[in-house]
């Protein structure tokens, strides 16, 4: 379909912040099963951890938020959860300088998710969107310039394969049903998600264009057409994989699921929240979520086997990151600011077998090698891979503090210092 490389800006980013912001932020409600991927599908859906899927999970009858929402608002519809929500300390300039300060180079905000509700002015939703109702405020155009603002690049989230808004489909109860009659699928719905990708394109030239679920099915052939006019804008725009097409610029995994797309022969990004939902859940509580070590390797873990991370943050409907969330994201970017030499534009080293253990990843870049640590290890290299000398340097990253090494049978042995976090150590040509 199209054929084109990927840019360098999204093979150097390494790290991306996504958003998930919307009137499900108000009942902030969802119950902290387990990570997609990791629990049985039918249970997933209907005791979902995905607080965005509310207005979903409230329609399944008996369920865990079926029984939370008639409890606590009795029977109010959902699309009044976007009157409610006010993002009155909402600060795109503060999100921003946290996102600059975590050391990410991209963010990727949703501009609409499965609920139909649209963070800007989107044609044809005079009555379902953030500039009309609710924080009468048009959020992506505040997010959008407030993150490039910091130097970072923006990209933009939407949901064109579900709106339960648009149309009044039963709730999904298994993901099986995503492929049939669980999205909608129409010419109809197809021409709506259309003029709102292409007014986003038109309005905010997003550097990533992130679709989610699919496409449906009736405006498909118009994909390459749109796609066409999407490089003509940016012509260093990335699209993903979740359009129902064989295109893409890069492929996804999320928590567990679609982990068989996280191969070295193209690029991948996997996204996750920092606790176990995407947009903000009240219930979760720090023992569901990642702290700033394993944030850290997860980040080293990817960015070793080629990919991005795209690391979530969930507002409240306020507009405030929750202290759990900030503290995660400060504490990875004291990591990056001290390390990130070792991340940043590199391309991982390949390896004849799975690495030893002890080494989370091995990359390089410019003729350097640089390798993830937990403490000594022994790293598949030869003295082959490395410049003649009179033998092995490393350093660490952080402070260039000499590490002994020496050479074995087995490759490259390193006594590395053990920490709370994972050593990058560099290893000289």
């Amino acid at each position: 379909m199209h054929h084109r490389p990927v840019p360098d800006w999204y093979l150097d980013a390494k790290f991306g912040i996504f958003v998930h912001w919307g009137p499900y932020s108000v009942p902030a409600w969802a119950v902290p099963t387990g990570e997609l991927g990791a629990v049985d599908p039918g249970l997933f859906m209907r005791s979902s951890p995905y607080a965005e899927w509310y207005a979903n999970t409230v329609r399944i009858d008996g369920s865990p938020a079926a029984e939370h929402h008639r409890a606590v608002y009795g029977d109010l519809p959902y699309p009044r959860f976007l009157d409610a929500w006010r993002a009155e300390r909402f600060e795109a300039a503060d999100w921003a300088r946290l996102f600059r300060a975590a050391g990410a180079r991209y963010a990727v905000l949703t501009t609409k998710h499965h609920d139909g509700a649209c963070l800007w002015d989107a044609p044809g939703t005079p009555e379902y969107n953030t500039a009309r109702r609710g924080p009468r405020r048009d959020l992506v155009a505040e997010v959008a310039g407030a993150v490039r603002a910091e130097g970072l690049l923006f990209g933009a989230y939407y949901s064109g394969g579900l709106d339960w808004h648009v149309r009044d489909l039963p709730p999904l109860t298994h993901p099986d049903q995503l492929g049939a009659v669980g999205r909608p699928r129409d010419a109809g719905y197809a021409r709506y998600a259309q003029a709102h990708v292409e007014n986003l394109i038109a309005r905010y030239r997003p550097d990533v264009l992130w679709n989610d679920i699919d496409w449906p099915d009736a405006g498909k052939d118009e994909l390459p057409a749109l796609f066409d006019r999407y490089y003509r804008e940016v012509p260093e725009g990335v699209v993903n994989d979740r359009w129902g097409v064989e295109h893409c610029d890069f492929r996804t995994s999320e928590y567990q699921s679609g982990r068989a797309n996280e191969t070295t022969d193209r690029p991948w990004e996997h996204c996750r929240g920092i606790g176990l939902s995407f947009g903000y859940n009240a219930q979760e509580e720090a023992r569901h979520g990642l702290t700033g070590v394993t944030a850290v390797r997860l980040l080293l873990d990817v960015v070793g086997r080629g990919g991005n991370l795209l690391l979530n943050v969930g507002p409240r409907a306020d507009g405030t990151i929750p202290d759990l969330q900030r503290t995660t994201l400060e504490q990875l970017g004291r990591w990056l600011t001290a390390n990130g030499e070792a991340v940043f534009g590199t391309r991982p080293v390949p390896a004849a077998g799975p690495l030893p253990a002890g080494c989370l990843g091995l990359v390089e870049r410019d003729g350097a090698r640089y390798a993830y640590l937990d403490g000594p290890a022994v790293v598949p290299l030869s003295p082959g891979d490395v410049a003649a000398g009179p033998g092995p340097s490393v350093t660490t990253v952080h402070d260039d503090a000499p590490v002994p090494a020496r050479w074995t049978g087995r490759g490259l042995s390193i006594d590395a210092p053990r920490g709370v976090y994972p050593q990058a150590v560099r290893i000289h040509p």
